[in-house]
């Protein structure tokens, strides 16, 4: 069920019978010379909207513009600083606490994002608004992808490639594959990436000219067929496993014994 499309007597009957809400969220950030920019943010909604479809829950709209400035010297990339970033995610599942909802998955497809929304999910953990989890598509499923790609790379790579050729095949340039792979840096470990022990990169151009790591060319819309349905088949059990747990349960546990103060007279 997908909020946006719905009215609102239609979101009464379902937040009187379930209370999960799978929450989108990507990036529009530059994905080097094949992919469009939209990247994140189109693989974030197709998996959010099809797990949702599949286990009866709700999907938010998508959040397309996420924690991004470490790409910004490329082109048309948009961002927000991470203070704005963790206030505005919090707002908005507050919000959705009011209308009945205290479990909210955050489907992930932007690296950026990550350890922000892990940050929300603590804070509303702590004021017992809801339980809300950070998920990322790639990490649900690391042997598959390790399986099916040599150089899978960590941005723009053939794992990204081969989803948006299975969800958006018009929108990747597949005549710049070669371009993006030999413009790019194929394998992460052969980039200058730490001096005496100090990361010394803060931004994506640091590392690769054109954005992107890993080789593109691997990248099948079979093979991003298989990722979609792994990735989709791991975000249903996640649902269903969040779903299905009393409230209280997903909460803090308590302070160990004794309580503090308990022994004052």
């Amino acid at each position: 069920m997908y909020l946006a499309d719905r009215t609102w007597p239609e979101l009464g009957d379902y937040v009187a019978e379930e209370s999960l809400a799978v929450v989108p969220l990507g990036s529009t950030e530059q994905h080097g010379p094949h992919l469009p920019l939209a990247t994140d943010h189109l693989i974030a909604e197709a998996l959010a909207r099809e797990a949702a479809d599949r286990g009866g829950y709700l999907c938010t709209p998508t959040v397309d513009v996420g924690v991004s400035p470490h790409h910004k010297q490329f082109h048309g990339t948009m961002w927000v600083d991470p203070p704005a970033f963790r206030d505005y995610v919090d707002s908005f599942s507050r919000n959705l606490s009011y209308h009945g909802i205290d479990r909210i998955v955050y489907v992930n497809a932007h690296g950026g994002n990550t350890e922000h929304l892990r940050e929300v999910g603590r804070r509303l953990r702590e004021d017992e608004v809801a339980f809300a989890v950070e998920w990322m598509w790639d990490e649900s499923i690391p042997t598959l992808v390790s399986d099916l790609f040599e150089h899978n790379g960590p941005h723009g790579g053939p794992k990204e490639t081969a989803m948006i050729l299975h969800i958006a095949p018009d929108l990747v340039r597949e005549e710049k594959l070669e371009d993006a792979r030999d413009g790019g840096l194929v394998e992460l470990s052969d980039g200058d990436l730490f001096v005496h022990g100090a990361r010394n990169y803060y931004d994506a151009i640091d590392n690769t000219e054109n954005g992107v790591l890993g080789d593109q060319t691997d990248a099948t819309p079979e093979k991003g067929e298989r990722l979609f349905e792994a990735a989709t088949d791991q975000l249903v059990n996640l649902l269903d496993w969040i779903d299905e747990k009393d409230f209280a349960d997903l909460m803090a546990k308590p302070h160990v014994d004794p309580q503090p103060g308990s022994r004052r007279s």
